[in-house]
């Protein structure tokens, strides 16, 4: 980063820890935002902001919230006796994006990886537990990645909801291993849920 100005060099580290984003990519954000006029960098340094303050997880599904609910629990049209169980909440915005599922989602916020420290008290799995104890439901379909973690965690959370009597299905898998749902078409998502199977 030699000879870039001090600010500039700043704007480009910062860039740089973004997920995705290395020093190059970093360094032509950086001259783009040089570029644009004040006024829409303001905009995008107050958007960040404006993230940081208001959003903040749903209290009952954990998905990413305005208000102290998202969204989908808000909509009273939602079935609330069938939940989908997703890893992250880009996971849940791709499913609603198929247009096919009307129940409502619990994010469980990652997916097993000892070898990472994520076990099962790192994830939501004890408040999904806790929620179809408290409000019945008919059916949780386990949508979580195809890959090693998304289905040791499918597996145990499978085990769990079956003590307990509850039916238990996972989306077929259109998706292939080692894939990420937030990155699947709509019409596959659509299939993978239209054809779940038990567990």
């Amino acid at each position: 980063m030699s000879g870039y100005a001090l600010p500039i060099k700043r704007l480009i580290q910062e860039l740089s820890r973004l997920p995705g984003i290395g020093e190059k990519t970093a360094s032509r954000l950086a001259t783009h935002i040089l570029r644009v006029p004040e006024e829409d960098a303001r905009r995008l340094a107050e958007s960040i902001l404006d993230v940081k303050r208001k959003i903040r997880i749903c209290s009952a599904c954990f998905n990413l919230a305005e208000g102290d609910l998202c969204e989908v629990c808000n909509d009273a049209s939602r079935d609330r006796g069938i939940i989908c169980v997703v890893e992250e909440p880009d996971s849940l915005i791709a499913l609603e994006e198929s247009g096919e599922y009307r129940g409502v989602y619990h994010v469980l916020h990652g997916a097993l990886s000892p070898l990472d420290g994520i076990g099962p008290e790192q994830l939501r799995i004890r408040e999904l537990m806790e929620r179809v104890a408290v409000h019945p439901v008919e059916e949780v379909i386990v949508a979580t990645n195809p890959s090693v973690a998304g289905e040791t965690t499918a597996l145990l959370i499978s085990k769990l909801l079956k003590e307990r009597g509850i039916k238990v299905s996972r989306i077929a898998l259109g998706i292939p291993m080692g894939g990420d749902l937030k990155y699947a078409d709509r019409m596959t998502l659509a299939k993978c849920l239209e054809f779940r199977r038990g567990v």
